[in-house]
């Protein structure tokens, strides 16, 4: 027991270690080009803190979110900014804004994920960015 406790502190710091809040991953999407992910989720929904902790904090460790802006998006102590990035009230939702040559694509994952399904959002992600010729960034906060 005292090994999975200590497992789990392990995840939530480095999770916590390197999140950006949004202004700063925002910024950092404008200035590299690199797709930016946003999770939505609450402290009391279990599935948020399952994804949060769990499927995206082993994926950062690995490294698989090394080409992306990151960032999380509390929905009880930022409103009004999760109600302007979320498409329909379930929570969690993994949302990417990436470029592509049609301009700025959105996409979306809702509920809890596994870790091939963010992969594979990801992935997505970033082969849009890097197959895209318009330089143009979203105008309002999506």
């Amino acid at each position: 027991m005292t090994g999975l406790t200590l497992a789990l502190l392990l995840q939530t710091v480095v999770v916590s270690a390197g999140e950006k809040d949004y202004a700063s991953a925002y910024k950092e999407m404008e200035e590299t080009g690199r797709p930016l992910v946003v999770l939505i989720g609450a402290d009391w929904c279990p599935a948020c803190q399952s994804l949060k902790h769990g499927t995206i904090a082993n994926m950062k460790s690995a490294g698989e979110f090394s080409e992306v802006s990151f960032t999380t998006i509390n929905t009880d102590q930022d409103p009004t900014l999760a109600n302007k990035l979320m498409k329909g009230g379930s929570i969690p939702q993994l949302v990417v804004y990436t470029q592509s040559n049609k301009g700025w694509r959105r996409m979306q994952l809702t509920g809890n994920q596994s870790r091939g399904s963010v992969r594979d959002l990801l992935r997505r992600a970033v082969d849009l960015r890097k197959t895209a010729t318009t330089t143009k960034s979203p105008t309002t906060t999506k």
